[in-house]
């Protein structure tokens, strides 16, 4: 179930879209498809007891921005909001919207999120995110540096003793025995496995830098990583959120629009030194007639999902850059 704070901005974005004259009314309405009964009550009630007033007025001024915009929907109400909720979109999905209006307009949400995707390592590092028929490796940790893996795990193993009842390989793990192994680490490292932890770190930043930067080696390779990296997609579509010291209004291009207007010049990966797996990335951006160049820079953390040793290593890619300094972004006019 989503956090009030996501059905809050989410749901309250589309709300201003419909028009409706204040968030009251439009409560009252239920002015957006596709929500349940049971969250218009909470909506209700989480709007009556103030705790998130400042969330229902960052969300409403939002959409309003969005109705009344020029690349929106310039001043004219919608006949149609739809949420997407919790739900997960079927196929290979492009663009992240979280509302749709009248079947046309896509708009996402994010509210202080600089995480642009979170996939299986192997489907950023060897794919680059692409889409179509494919099948997820198992345990990156694993596949990239098998001996730091099991030295990490043997040492483990051994803290535990017989207070548990684990394989003597790492690759042999069960889902029962990564519950048994997270219990155990939630209190942390023992310095030893610390240091251990530290060495696996590191091999894993090594190669999965040197996997990416071969994935990545021509150029339109490097510039469809890029778009898929931001979300730039086929379908135009808009963000609307808020980062720490402003809003976030815009429109995000799609690759036709980008190449009309800017150019890749170089795609650069290596691995970071971050106390865990970790790789930065950097885009050089050329912008056509300006002959400006700008930067794009984010990093990848590559960590156990739930906890230490709790399910196979995922790849959370985030962008450092600001949202509205990014090529391809657009401030919503």
């Amino acid at each position: 179930m989503p956090s009030a704070k996501t059905e809050i901005t989410e749901i309250a974005t589309g709300l201003a879209i419909s028009g409706a004259p204040d968030l009251t009314a439009a409560l009252a309405a239920q002015a957006v498809a596709n929500v349940p009964l049971e969250v218009w009550g909470r909506l209700a009630e989480l709007a009556r007891g103030g705790q998130y007033r400042l969330e229902f007025a960052a969300a409403w001024a939002n959409g309003q921005a969005f109705l009344g915009s020029p690349d929106g929907l310039r001043g004219r109400p919608p006949q149609l909001v739809e949420w997407k909720g919790p739900s997960r979109a079927p196929g290979d999905e492009v663009v992240p919207a979280d509302l749709r209006v009248d079947h046309v307009w896509f708009v996402s949400c994010k509210y202080l999120s600089k995480v642009l995707v979170n996939a299986a390592p192997s489907r950023l590092f060897d794919r680059g995110l692409a889409g179509g028929p494919w099948r997820p490796t198992g345990d990156w940790y694993q596949e990239v540096a098998p001996d730091a893996y099991q030295t990490l795990f043997a040492l483990v193993r051994r803290e535990l003793g017989t207070r548990a009842s684990l394989p003597p390989h790492a690759a042999d793990l069960t889902p029962s025995h990564r519950r048994e192994l997270r219990a155990y680490l939630d209190a942390g490292w023992s310095p030893s496995a610390q240091v251990a932890y530290c060495a696996l770190a590191e091999v894993v930043s090594q190669v999965s830098a040197q996997r990416w930067k071969a994935a990545t080696a021509k150029r339109t390779e490097a510039e469809a990583l890029l778009w898929r990296l931001l979300r730039i997609g086929s379908a135009p579509y808009f963000v609307l959120g808020a980062q720490r010291d402003r809003s976030t209004r815009l429109r995000v291009m799609t690759p036709w629009d980008w190449r009309q207007v800017y150019e890749l010049k170089r795609f650069d990966v290596w691995a970071d030194d971050a106390g865990q797996p970790q790789v930065r990335w950097q885009a050089l951006v050329r912008e056509h007639g300006q002959g400006e160049d700008h930067a794009i820079e984010g990093h990848v953390e590559v960590r156990w999902s739930h906890g230490r040793f709790g399910k196979p290593p995922e790849a959370k890619a985030y962008l450092d850059t600001p949202h509205h300094r990014v090529p391809g972004y657009v401030a919503l006019g």
